[in-house]
């Protein structure tokens, strides 16, 4: 590296608030480093540590984002709740013309298909979880839904 790049670095450095400056070019690099005058000359510090906070054991991930465990919603009737694996848009057909994947007061068995997001231009079925009465649908048809939402509940 040229010696009068290396010198007008030194210039851009001293005239800026940086405290460091690294440029590589190729093979080469060049790092600045500016040394306080007043950090050789200042006495030393005491550094006091806060006690550590108490860690709150989180067994998801939605615990970990939100704090907590999710509270179930004050209309969402007792039972198995399926929420949205992930965030995009819920439909309750496999298509438009079509009849929903399922009603309120259906039997639906383990594994079934409740519905799906579409989600990247995927669409990824909803499953049920467990074997029961669908008991509530939470969304509609063509509505965006979050990760973790409330979608069906499952008695």
């Amino acid at each position: 590296m040229d010696l009068r790049k290396i010198k007008k670095l030194i210039d851009l450095l001293e005239e800026s608030n940086l405290a460091e400056i690294e440029i590589k070019e190729g093979e080469e690099s060049v790092r600045l480093a500016r040394t306080p005058t007043s950090a050789m000359h200042a006495a030393p510090t005491v550094i006091h540590h806060a006690a550590p906070a108490p860690v709150m054991p989180m067994h998801s991930p939605v615990e970990a984002a939100t704090g907590g465990t999710p509270k179930p919603g004050p209309d969402l009737p007792a039972g198995h709740v399926v929420r949205a694996p992930m965030v995009g848009t819920f439909y309750s057909s496999p298509a438009p013309d079509k009849p929903a994947f399922v009603a309120i007061g259906q039997m639906v068995k383990q594994g079934e298909t409740l519905g799906i997001i579409e989600a990247m231009k995927m669409f990824n079925p909803i499953e049920a979880d467990v074997s029961g009465t669908v008991l509530a649908i939470q969304c509609e048809s063509g509505q965006p839904v979050e990760f973790d939402q409330p979608l069906f509940v499952i008695g």
